[in-house]
């Protein structure tokens, strides 16, 4: 077992640090320890102190203090957590059944599943008018039910598709509203 310059304390084997690479991080050490070489070790929570020190004090250099998104980003680094929000999770839980429906024909609509699948349909149509009614077709050339079938389709798919969008654009703002809050 090897024990940390710094604390004195036996270090575990999956905590282990070796400073030689870390040359910032190696001289703020020095300031505090003037005793430390690169031969030293550390364990890698007390290296990990260290970067952040460093990173606050890169930040601080650059812009003269910490803005409230510079604690959060060295906040977020010190407890190995995410800093973006999922907003996505919060509204998905939110939707009503018709939101969801609204969404699952925008994602289905905008697909080419759908485009082929809508293309194989009047191709098949077309082909069984055609040649296997060719006596009585019950929907003969020029397809005037199928237009009909068409026009039905776009007239219902292209609100679905808009709340769909009107939901995305929503989430657009609370995302925007998100990050001018922050700064």
């Amino acid at each position: 077992m090897k024990v940390s310059h710094i604390s004195n304390r036996e270090i575990e084997k999956g905590s282990l640090s070796c400073i030689r690479y870390q040359r910032r991080c190696f001289q703020l050490i020095k300031s505090d320890f003037p005793n430390f070489n690169r031969d030293c070790f550390i364990s890698l929570e007390e290296l990990n102190h260290y970067r952040r020190l460093y990173l606050s004090a890169l930040i601080t250099q650059e812009k003269g203090e910490l803005a409230v998104i510079d604690t959060d980003v060295v906040n977020a680094i010190k407890n190995n957590s995410i800093l973006s929000e999922n907003i996505q999770d919060e509204m998905e839980t939110q939707l009503s059944f018709g939101q969801k429906v609204a969404d699952l024909v925008a994602s289905f609509g905008g697909s080419w599943t759908f485009i082929i699948t809508f293309f194989l349909f009047i191709l098949i149509w077309i082909v069984i008018n055609i040649w296997f009614l060719m006596s009585k077709p019950f929907d003969p050339y020029p397809f005037i039910l199928l237009n009909l079938i068409l026009s039905c389709l776009a007239a219902i798919q292209a609100p679905i598709i808009m709340m769909s969008q009107n939901r995305q654009e929503q989430k657009d703002r609370i995302r925007q509203n998100m990050i001018t809050r922050s700064t």
